[in-house]
């Protein structure tokens, strides 16, 4: 009973649009009230403990790079960069929006942040090209699912640091998922550019000069996801050391190789990432307290047990998961998903024999997703209301992309090697 209160006054709050960290929060007051053994000075202790984390630095390390990269003109020399790679293609800079969203995968790490980029950059170009704004805001949005599965991703980095597995293997294990997503999503662009006739941007495909002076332009950010895997392979670093090293390295590009860092941009990025990290980590130690109060009503062990009954299944098990992660992505946001709902799905798939790192992965994936789809999806939100288009023609857009993405996730769920490639060759 106790448990049924706690989720509905959390589910009430998000539907009437409390802000999610003070949803979490209110919906533990309840168990405060009328419980015994969750006096206020335990949530104030899971409060504090949720921030006492070593691998929990990584995520505002990476969020500080991230911000530094942007504003020491690494992002506009990714752009031209992409815009040079797919601009010739048909549909040229809903392509350019995708190979954009892998290559700031590597900088980023957050898809709400990359959506929101691309839609005022590039969303306007897309409709004064004559792209439906509904097309142009699906591939935008879908599109930065990428940024949060190529590392560093603060997804796989949390779930990294919930479920206790090794976050090198995980941010490895994102870069081939991250790769065919891409290549899928293209697939797709073309596909539906070609029945309505949208032209490419560029009137031919440029020539081999034109790439290397424009790959010598960006070479500092695009040999960053390198630089990361290189790291964790010799082990001259952990995730979290990593991110250390990558705030240096941004400094570095920005104030001696570009030259563009400025006292104002630093002092700006510096601003954005307060913000950025303050929002991340109230959720963080909010849900830590939730996650505690649902632990206590014995919500994991129900659903060990449900899920226990179908032993033997493994992948009625896994679809089962999945299914949940998808309603879930559906109406909370990802990192919330990740904090609440890996301690009380992981295990049941870890005792069926899937490896956790496998799971990880498939899980942000699918997680952030679900940002994509009504009623509550944060990057279809978002998009839509920098590009001012409506939800109906949004979603009406939007289904070959959904369904490509739940293809490529079935195809990334059933074959384990897909994600588990590049991190067994190389931990």
């Amino acid at each position: 009973m106790g448990l049924l209160i706690l989720l509905g006054v959390f589910a009430v709050c998000v539907v009437i649009g409390v802000p999610v960290a003070f949803a979490l929060a209110l919906a533990t007051i309840p168990t405060f009230l009328f419980t015994d053994y969750m006096p206020m000075t335990v949530a104030v202790q899971r409060m504090y403990g949720a921030t006492q984390s070593f691998p929990l630095l990584a995520v505002p390390f990476f969020i500080l790079a991230g911000n530094l990269m942007n504003t020491s003109g690494i992002t506009e020399r990714l752009l031209r960069f992409a815009r040079l790679l797919t601009g010739w293609m048909i549909g040229g800079l809903a392509q350019v929006s995708i190979v954009l969203s892998a290559l700031m995968g590597g900088i980023s790490g957050a898809a709400v942040a990359a959506a929101a980029m691309e839609a005022r950059i590039l969303g306007p170009a897309m409709v004064a090209k004559g792209y439906s704004k509904g097309f142009a805001a699906s591939v935008i949005a879908f599109s930065s699912v990428i940024t949060s599965t190529i590392p560093p991703s603060i997804g796989l980095i949390l779930f990294g640091f919930i479920a206790e597995v090794s976050i090198g293997r995980l941010l490895l294990g994102g870069v081939v998922p991250g790769l065919l997503m891409a290549a899928t999503l293209m697939t797709v662009t073309s596909f539906i550019a070609k029945r309505h006739g949208y032209k490419p941007e560029l009137p031919r495909p440029p020539t081999f000069g034109e790439l290397a002076a424009s790959f010598r332009e960006c070479f500092w950010a695009l040999i960053f996801p390198v630089f990361l895997l290189i790291g964790f392979r010799f082990g001259f670093f952990t995730a979290t050391e990593a991110g250390a090293v990558v705030v240096v390295y941004a400094l570095l590009v920005g104030l001696v190789i570009y030259r563009e860092m400025t006292w104002k941009l630093f002092v700006q990025a510096l601003n954005h990432s307060v913000v950025d990290i303050g929002m991340v980590m109230t959720i963080i130690i909010m849900a830590a307290v939730l996650g505690h109060a649902v632990t206590i009503e014995q919500a994991p062990a129900a659903i060990t047990s449900f899920l226990t009954e179908f032993a033997g299944h493994r992948y009625l098990t896994l679809l089962i998961v999945l299914l949940i992660l998808f309603c879930a992505g559906m109406v909370m946001e990802a990192t919330v998903n990740v904090l609440l709902l890996t301690p009380l799905l992981l295990p049941a798939l870890v005792a069926q024999g899937f490896d956790p790192v496998h799971v990880g992965v498939v899980m942000v994936i699918l997680i952030t997703s679900g940002g994509n789809t009504p009623p509550v999806g944060v990057i279809m939100y978002t998009v839509c209301g920098i590009m001012k288009c409506s939800f109906a023609e949004f979603v009406r857009w939007s289904w070959p992309f959904i369904v490509a993405m739940a293809v490529l996730i079935a195809t990334l769920a059933l074959v384990p090697e897909t994600v588990l490639f590049l991190p067994n060759m190389l931990m």
